[in-house]
């Protein structure tokens, strides 16, 4: 009896389990990643959602952003201005359309470059919005999934909830 207590607490005595230390040399501890997974993912949610504080933008900022969203609306009421024109001046339209045609290629290919920036550019913005609206969120799931401590409703005088208490009883 002696032996087979020496060689118990050679492998699990002393505070220390070595089979368990040798087969984490191996495989990783699942429970261990788990943790510091959700470590990471916490540290990262708070870094991320500091970077961007709602209340972190300038008057420059906000006059950009109304700078920002003018060129859309431009385009399409210019596109419908051209309808407009040529039904109410055909020749001066004619004549701004023959002015179009003679704009070499290499000036609407750079056009093209700048629109196409523009856009990518707002769309990139509009992305770094959203992630960082789901990252408020994602901060806010935390403090909400947390259990809270709930006080016991007082009932009071409720004869249905009587009733009820009483026909459960039965």
């Amino acid at each position: 009896m002696g032996l087979i207590a020496r060689v118990v607490e050679l492998i699990f005595g002393g505070s220390r389990n070595v089979l368990k230390e040798t087969a984490e040399v191996f495989r990783e501890n699942s429970e261990g990643a788990s943790v510091r997974a959700s470590q990471y993912q916490a540290s990262a949610l708070t870094q991320f959602s500091g970077e961007f504080l709602p209340g972190s933008r300038g008057a420059f900022d906000r006059f950009m952003d109304g700078v920002n969203r003018l060129p859309r609306p431009m385009m399409a009421l210019g596109c419908l201005g051209l309808f407009v024109m040529a039904m109410v001046d055909p020749d001066g339209f004619a004549l701004r359309m023959q002015g179009i045609a003679l704009v070499p290629e290499p000036l609407w290919w750079l056009l093209g470059v700048v629109v196409s920036f523009y856009f990518g550019a707002r769309h990139q913005a509009k992305g770094q919005a959203f992630q960082q609206q789901m990252a408020d969120s994602l901060a806010r799931i935390q403090t909400v999934s947390q259990p809270q401590k709930q006080a016991k409703p007082q009932t009071g005088d409720n004869p249905a909830l009587r009733d009820w208490q009483r026909e459960v009883a039965m």
